[in-house]
């Protein structure tokens, strides 16, 4: 029987303090994961030698890793943060992640890489259980706007992180590392001293093994009607997106021979287009537009710039593509929130971990895919020379997102 998806709201005084603490959690997170990402392809030619194509593909066996920990251990995390509460949760993920980027930075070898991916992705980060303690002081009134705050923190860690990132890794590829951790330690603390609860005791449940799995909590999301095509067409869109984190630092390095600063910078500016869309653009969208189709135009907007992306033959037009394509960053929280609707208070983590999954699945996929393209179209031995085709691919998902999305997704 699905449960009654009704409960009382809680304080303005907690909602307040809630969605401020947890924009700073998922702030410094993006920040940490962000700060290393123009300083990878240095690192692993450091640690392997090989050149900016082969360094692409160990690069994504990195993110397969990560993705591989986080697909199997992400229901479990969500299942624990629905039985015992938020703030344990998130805050053993937070140190985890901490822990992970201390041994990244003194890694002599990639197997020490790889160990400390595995950890991040174990803990499953804090993201599925921000978005649990979003949906625990959110109504219908203000979710998808609440869910905004994730983009939010994305674009302003993702504006501030590869900067930072990319000056430091003028120091040094594993100066970032060490920063992340460092960073990721003080976010603990804070966390520790000032984050409530929000899951009340009368909402939680006991811990199922049979739930607390990827296959057992996709399951589980089948009593609940229409989910499922809205968690197809956000698994097609994450695919999509995975092209990133995969593929911009390698395709940067390789086609226009950018710096790690210069690399830095290319993705503040991604961030900082995305932060001004979630806090300017996204409360109007929503209340003119609403859900179903402010995700819709965002959806379409990252059709068109992942294959702008692809054809820019000229570092300068990324910088036309990412201020042009900027309103795709509408898709994402009224996907997130459409989906919060049709889940009940008790079974919000389970929901967060069922989509981190599927995400993780994606990012299992994307980064072996997406490097493998990339190593196929650059190189002495490409079967033609087209650096951005990673990128049409990501293109071709996202089409795919939008037909179900139009044929499956009833318009609330």
């Amino acid at each position: 029987m699905v449960e009654s998806s009704a409960h009382v709201p809680p304080s303005p005084t907690l909602v307040r303090r809630g969605l401020v603490l947890v924009f700073i959690i998922l702030f410094l997170d993006i920040i940490g994961i962000a700060i290393i990402m123009p300083v990878l392809p240095a690192l692993l030619h450091e640690l392997t030698g090989d050149d900016i194509s082969a360094a692409a593909v160990d690069g994504g066996w990195l993110l397969l890793i990560y993705a591989a920990m986080q697909f199997l251990f992400a229901p479990v995390i969500g299942n624990l943060s629905d039985r015992f509460g938020r703030r344990p949760v998130l805050l053993i993920s937070i140190l985890t992640f901490a822990i992970d980027n201390l041994i990244c930075a003194a890694a002599t070898t990639l197997w020490m890489l790889y160990i400390g991916r595995a950890l991040a992705g174990i803990s499953g980060g804090s993201y599925a259980t921000c978005s649990a303690y979003i949906a625990d002081i959110s109504d219908d009134t203000n979710r998808a706007k609440n869910f905004g705050l994730i983009g939010v923190a994305f674009g302003v860690g993702f504006t501030v992180g590869p900067v930072i990132g990319g000056l430091l890794g003028e120091l040094g590829p594993r100066v970032p590392f060490l920063g992340a951790g460092l960073l990721s330690l003080a976010n603990f603390v804070a966390s520790y001293f000032l984050l409530p609860e929000t899951l009340a005791p009368e909402n939680r449940r006991r811990f199922d093994w049979r739930r607390a799995n990827p296959l057992g909590a996709l399951r589980q999301m089948r009593h609940y009607p229409g989910i499922g095509w809205v968690m197809a067409v956000m698994t097609m869109y994450w695919l999509s997106h995975a092209v990133y984190p995969s593929i911009w630092s390698f395709v940067t390095t390789y086609r226009y021979g950018w710096s790690e600063a210069q690399i830095g910078l290319s993705l503040g500016a991604y961030g900082i287009c995305a932060a001004l869309v979630m806090l300017l653009v996204l409360p109007r969208a929503i209340r003119i537009l609403g859900e179903w189709r402010a995700a819709l135009l965002g959806m379409a907007v990252s059709a068109a710039g992942l294959m702008a992306f692809g054809l820019a033959w000229q570092g300068w037009m990324i910088y036309v593509v990412i201020a042009a394509s900027a309103l795709e960053a509408l898709a994402d929280p009224p996907l997130r929130s459409i989906a919060a609707a049709k889940v009940p208070p008790s079974a919000q983590g389970e929901l967060q971990g069922a989509m981190t999954s599927l995400s993780s699945l994606t990012t299992i996929i994307g980064p072996l895919l997406f490097t493998q393209v990339f190593f196929r179209f650059t190189g002495e031995n490409a079967v033609v020379e087209l650096p951005g085709a990673p990128f049409m691919l990501a293109s071709v998902f996202m089409v795919v997102a939008i037909v179900v999305f139009l044929r499956r997704v009833r318009r609330g």
